[in-house]
């Protein structure tokens, strides 16, 4: 039987300037899905969404994986592979008086 967690990293967190996501430790899985949920969103802002890795949860690396250029409510997701230890999720915020109001998931598998 595979082994599997699912765990919400961001609850319906309102968001206006960049920031990054707490870490998650998956060092044992061999893949990951980052999932974003955009619950509510005001202005015409667009959120760009980097995966980050880190062997030690402290310095930081982009692993080169992007969520597409987010400017709607809905569901988007990302998969990786070969991440190390542990990830998580830079994000910038393009646009004037813009808010995005987000869920954020990081789901593994083994």
């Amino acid at each position: 039987m595979r082994q599997f967690s699912s765990t919400i990293t961001e609850r319906k967190i309102e968001f206006t300037e960049d920031f990054v996501t707490h870490p998650y430790e998956g060092g044992w899985a061999s893949e990951a899905i980052s999932f974003i949920r955009v619950e509510d969103l005001e202005g015409s802002g667009v959120l760009n969404a980097q995966v980050q890795i880190s062997v030690d949860g402290i310095r930081w690396v982009d692993e080169g994986t992007s969520h597409s250029a987010i400017s709607e409510k809905g569901d988007y997701f990302v998969k990786v592979s070969h991440f190390g230890n542990y990830l998580r999720l830079r994000s910038t915020i393009e646009g004037d008086n813009t808010k995005f109001k987000l869920t954020i998931w990081w789901v593994l598998k083994e």
